[in-house]
C-alpha cells in the first residue's frame, strides 16, 4: 500500500507526497507470479514439448533462494514482490529482471534439471545455465534492453576483482560445477556456472542461427521462434534424454547432427572445439582487426584482413561473425571466420561499397572489451 507519511505534517503543508514503504504480501502478488509461471510453461511447451508433469505447485521460501523439484517449485520471496515494492528497493536493473524471472526460471528446471539430468558434477552447469537462458529468452523477445543489462552484468561479474585481487573467471571453467566456489572465490560458483553458462548457450545459439542463415540451402532464411537450430536441438535432447542424464559432449553431440557448413571447423561436423576452447576453458578474449583491405571484384567487393586474439590462450578457437557497415542500413553479416590463436587472415565477399566492416556488433560473443 501507498500512503502518505502522517507523520511529516511540514512536508504535507507543501503539498509534498511522502511515500512510506509497503509490506510485501506474497499472498496479494500469488495471482501475477502464477502468470508469468504460466506465460513461461506455454513458452517452454512450445519449443520444447508438452510440460513434463501432471502439475506444477508454486510455493513461497523466505530469502533470497529458489529451489525446485518435479512438480513443485519453492520460491525466493523475492519472486513475491511488485513491481512499486521492486522500486522502493532501488534494485539495480538487471536485478529488477532477474528478480522477475525468477519464476520462469524455475519453471524451465522443470525440463532442465529435472526432466533431463546431468550426469555428474562436471555437467551440472548445463541445469543452470540452460535454464537461466531459457528464462532469458523470453526476456530478450520482448524486453532487449533488459536482456543486454543482464548479459553486460554476467561479463563485468566474471572481470571485476574481488577481496583477493582475483578475477572471478579465473575460479576455473564451468565443468568445474561446486569446485568452482572456495575461500579464494566466493563468488565463482554463480559467477561461472549462471554468468558464463548462460554466455555459452547465447554463444551457441547464436552461431547456429547465423551459420543457418549463412548456408545456401536455407536460402538465408531468418529462423526465430520454434524453428530455429537452437531450438530444434533442444526438442531433440529432450525427446532422447527425459527421465536420463546427458553429459556435456553428449549435448553437444546433438547441436552438431546438423551443423552448418559455417561451424564446422577444420571440416568436421562436431563442436569438439567449442568444448575445449570455451566450455573447458576460462578465456574472455580482445578481439579486434588489422590490415583490412577491400578490393572491388566484379559486383561486389574482397575484404581480406587479420583477426587478432588478445589475452587469452594461444589455442582458443572462437566463431567471429563478420559485419559490413553500409551508409543507412543495418550491419550486413559477411560470414563468420574461425579465429584460431592470435592471429587469423580471412577473405570475405561483401556488397560493392563496403568501406568498413566490424566484428560481432550485437555482442554475441563473451569477450572481454576492457
Amino acid at each position: 500500500m501507498i500512503a502518505p507519511n502522517p507523520g511529516d505534517g511540514a512536508a504535507q503543508a507543501r503539498g509534498v507526497q511522502v511515500i512510506a514503504p509497503s509490506n510485501p504480501s506474497p499472498s496479494r502478488n500469488a495471482l501475477p507470479v502464477a502468470e508469468v509461471a504460466a506465460r513461461a510453461i506455454n513458452y517452454y511447451a512450445e519449443r520444447f514439448g508438452p510440460f513434463p508433469y501432471s502439475r506444477l505447485e508454486l510455493t513461497q521460501m523466505p530469502g533470497p533462494n529458489s529451489q525446485g523439484w518435479p512438480g513443485l517449485v519453492f520460491l525466493s520471496s523475492y519472486a513475491f514482490l511488485n513491481e512499486e515494492e521492486r522500486r522502493q528497493l532501488h534494485f539495480e536493473p538487471f536485478r529488477l529482471v532477474l528478480q522477475q524471472q525468477i519464476p520462469a526460471h524455475e519453471t524451465a528446471h522443470q525440463w532442465w534439471g529435472d526432466l533431463v539430468t546431468w550426469s555428474t558434477y562436471r555437467d551440472q552447469w548445463l541445469s543452470e545455465g540452460l535454464a537461466n537462458y531459457c528464462s532469458l529468452m523470453m526476456v530478450q523477445e520482448r524486453n532487449p534492453a533488459g536482456f543486454h543489462e543482464v548479459m553486460e552484468r554476467y561479463r563485468r561479474d566474471l572481470l571485476e576483482k574481488n577481496k583477493d585481487d582475483a578475477y572471478p573467471k579465473d575460479a576455473g571453467p564451468v565443468t568445474l560445477g561446486g569446485r568452482l566456489l572456495s575461500s579464494h572465490f566466493p563468488e565463482g560458483y554463480e559467477a561461472i556456472s549462471y554468468g558464463r553458462g548462460t554466455w555459452l548457450f547465447h554463444m551457441l545459439r547464436t552461431m547456429l542461427q547465423d551459420a543457418a542463415s549463412l548456408d545456401p540451402a536455407s536460402k538465408r532464411q531468418k529462423f526465430t521462434g520454434v524453428d530455429e537450430p537452437f531450438v530444434r536441438s533442444l526438442r531433440k535432447i529432450r525427446q532422447r534424454y527425459e527421465g536420463r542424464s546427458i553429459s556435456t559432449r553428449e549435448l553437444l553431440n546433438v547441436f552438431a547432427e546438423d551443423l552448418p557448413p559455417a561451424l564446422r571447423y577444420e571440416g568436421k561436423d562436431s563442436l569438439d572445439w567449442f568444448l575445449e576452447s570455451w566450455i573447458n576453458g576460462t578465456s574472455l578474449p580482445k578481439l579486434g582487426l588489422k590490415g583490412i583491405k577491400f578490393t572491388p571484384k566484379g559486383t561486389g567487393t574482397v575484404v581480406s584482413g587479420t583477426i587478432l586474439q588478445r589475452d587469452t590462450s594461444d589455442d582458443l578457437v572462437t566463431s567471429v561473425p563478420v559485419y559490413a557497415v553500409l551508409s543507412g542500413r543495418p550491419p550486413v553479416l559477411l560470414g563468420r571466420v574461425f579465429a584460431d590463436g592470435e592471429e587469423t587472415g580471412f577473405h570475405l565477399t561483401a556488397p560493392a561499397g563496403t568501406h568498413k566492416i566490424v566484428l560481432d556488433p550485437h555482442e554475441t560473443i563473451l569477450t572481454n572489451p576492457y
